[in-house]
Parts: structure tokens; sequence; C-alpha cells
């Protein structure tokens, strides 16, 4: 009998170092236009984070509601991208700023979302890869009480985590798109590659957006992943 509560007790405890190690923590970008989308984006299970676009119109209401539900809150700043021409999101920081500037419409951005814990980058194939730019931008974000900043590296020669670190914030990149297309193939794709990217390196960053395919399969899926031996954790806890 003992030796039979020995090996349940040992598989107990295997299965919860399992679910410890494969650590997944998910971001839902973009949000700030639907109240419909973002609503339901919210409902989500488990410790989803979301992330709100500056000046967009239903960005405050819903930071609001996700903070009611004990959500972390995210800043989804816009950064010039490669090929913009005259394309320009509210409170997009763009190359040609100085440093005063970037530091304002930081600022700005930051003064249109409440509740927010830390910063993911909106586009930014261009910025995130000059690294005077970056270094402004992420000496304002220190000086913003304990701000952490998720890179959702858009462009493969982003500099962006390298410069937080070097300046005193806190900083990890993005490792997968569950929605590269809204496709429910596709989310269903990525999210089993998300899985096995936590299977192999103990933890990962998704961020997907609240398309349906990707909403229905997370409402789906989430509920899932401690019986498949992962642990869906706030992406505050990556950074720890």
């Amino acid at each position: 009998m003992l030796r039979g509560f020995i090996a349940t007790l040992l598989l107990f405890l295997s299965g919860a170092a399992a679910a410890d190690s494969h650590r997944v923590a998910i971001i839902i970008d973009d949000l700030g236009y639907s109240l419909t989308n973002g609503k339901r984006a919210i409902r989500l299970p488990g410790p989803v984070a979301f992330s709100f676009l500056p000046g967009s119109p239903r960005a405050r209401a819903l930071a609001e509601h996700a903070h009611e539900q004990g959500k972390e809150v995210l800043l989804h700043l816009p950064l010039q991208a490669m090929g913009d021409g005259d394309r320009r999101e509210p409170s997009q920081i763009d190359l040609d700023m100085s440093r005063a500037r970037v530091t304002a419409v930081f600022g700005e951005a930051l003064h249109s979302v409440p509740h927010v814990i830390g910063v993911n980058n909106h586009r930014g194939s261009l910025l995130t890869r000059h690294p005077g730019h970056m270094q402004w931008l992420m000496e304002a974000i220190r000086d913003r009480d304990e701000l952490f900043f998720i890179d959702s590296f858009t462009h493969l020669e982003s500099l962006a985590v390298q410069i937080a670190r070097e300046t005193g914030v806190e900083g990890i990149k993005r490792d997968i798109f569950l929605d590269p297309d809204p496709a429910p193939e596709t989310v269903a794709r990525e999210f089993r590659r998300m899985k096995e990217l936590a299977r192999r390196h103990g933890s990962v960053v998704a961020i997907g957006h609240a398309f349906p395919a990707t909403l229905e399969l997370l409402e789906r899926e989430l509920p899932r992943l401690a019986e498949e031996g992962f642990k869906l954790v706030r992406v505050s806890e990556l950074l720890k």
C-alpha cells in the first residue's frame, strides 16, 4: 500500500513539475476599436493579457473592464514600420522625432490607457532597429513605475530587448504569433507550434488578436492546457 501511495505521489509531483516547466503566456493585441470583440476576448479563461492601442475609441473602457476582471493590461504602442509612407497610427513614434517628442508621445499614449503594467510594440519593423530612438523610448519606459517591455518582434534585427535590458527595463520577446492570418487552420497550426515551443524551451510568449477563429480556438483549448501539462501564466511572470 505504501509503495502504491509513493508511486502515485511521484506521478503527481512529476506532472506538477512538467506543468510548471511548460509555461505559456498569451497576449491579445490591437484592442480598442471593437467593443464586442474586446469584451469577448477579455472573457477568455485564465491569466491572458490584453494590449490596447492608444487613441482607439474603446481602449479606455475595455482596459477598465479588463482590469476589473483581474487581467493584465498592456499599452500597444505604435512604432514606425518599414514602408509606412503617409500611414500613421495615433500616438505613433517615428524616426524623425526628437528625444523630447518621443518622451512626450509615449506619455500621451500611456495616459490614454489606464492600468498599464507593461508595453509591447505595434508594428515597428523600422524603429526597433534604431538604437538611439529605442534608447530614448526605454528610458521613458524605465521612468514610469517599473513598466516592462515585450518586443512583438516584427523584425529579426530588432534591438528592443537588448536595449531594454541595458537601460534597466525588464524585457522579453514574442516567440510566436497565433494568427499571422485569421484562417482557422492557421490558428490551429500555430497553437500546436506554441505548445511545441513551450515543451522545448520551458516557456513561450504568444501573441494573438481578437479574430473570430482565434477566440473560438482559445475558448475551446485554454481550459485543456493544464491536463496537457502546460501552465497558463501572466506574461509578467515570465519576466521574473
